[in-house]
């Protein structure tokens, strides 16, 4: 059976958990709108692909390729990303609620992230170098052994990393971030 194959096509209000999401490549392609909770993504490629007020909250990810996509005022909660293929992995996430997801072990140095919501997500063991996370929350992430080298965090808030268990040579940090830093310590900065 032959995979589908969708180029520069445009989905909109499309409710993927009624209507399967058809296995394939997906190229150039914009969804609008569209539904995808729980819906099965599996061994799907998007490339250069959009996704406008989409929710793709708790969708199978496994073996899904994405390659530079964008994800605007998406609802994306419980992505498990770490399932993702890891060649080539590539994406821009504005406005986007990505909480409860995982990007554990994942080279994420080619995504960018703005004014996103990233509560309770784990950055295990990730490779997080040179990315820009403009106005994140991350109360409640985890980063544990991440690589977050010359990792720019200034406007973002809520994050606890110990420098002790995580490489941050280069990072950037606010003053405002100074207590994420040293909270291991039980310090009061004031």
């Amino acid at each position: 059976m032959n995979n589908a194959y969708y180029a520069e096509e445009t989905f909109n209000g499309t409710d993927f958990t009624i209507e399967p999401f058809e296995t394939g490549d997906y190229e150039k392609c914009r969804f609008m709108n569209c539904r995808f909770a729980n819906a099965n993504l599996a061994e799907c490629n998007l490339i250069d692909c959009e996704f406008v007020d989409c929710d793709l909250s708790n969708a199978n990810l496994a073996g899904l390729s994405i390659r530079n996509s964008e994800f605007s005022n998406c609802k994306m909660v419980g992505l498990q990303f770490n399932h993702c293929t890891k060649f080539g992995f590539s994406a821009t996430f504005k406005s986007c609620n990505l909480n409860f997801a995982s990007f554990f072990n994942l080279d994420i140095t080619r995504c960018s992230f703005d004014d996103c919501q990233l509560q309770d997500v784990d950055f295990s063991q990730a490779v997080l170098t040179g990315v820009a996370f403009e106005y994140c929350d991350f109360a409640k992430a985890t980063f544990s052994s991440t690589t977050l080298l010359r990792t720019d965090l200034r406007s973002s808030f809520n994050f606890v990393i110990d420098p002790e268990r995580n490489q941050i040579r280069g990072a950037q940090f606010s003053m405002q971030g100074l207590p994420g830093l040293l909270e291991k310590y039980n310090i009061v900065v004031g």
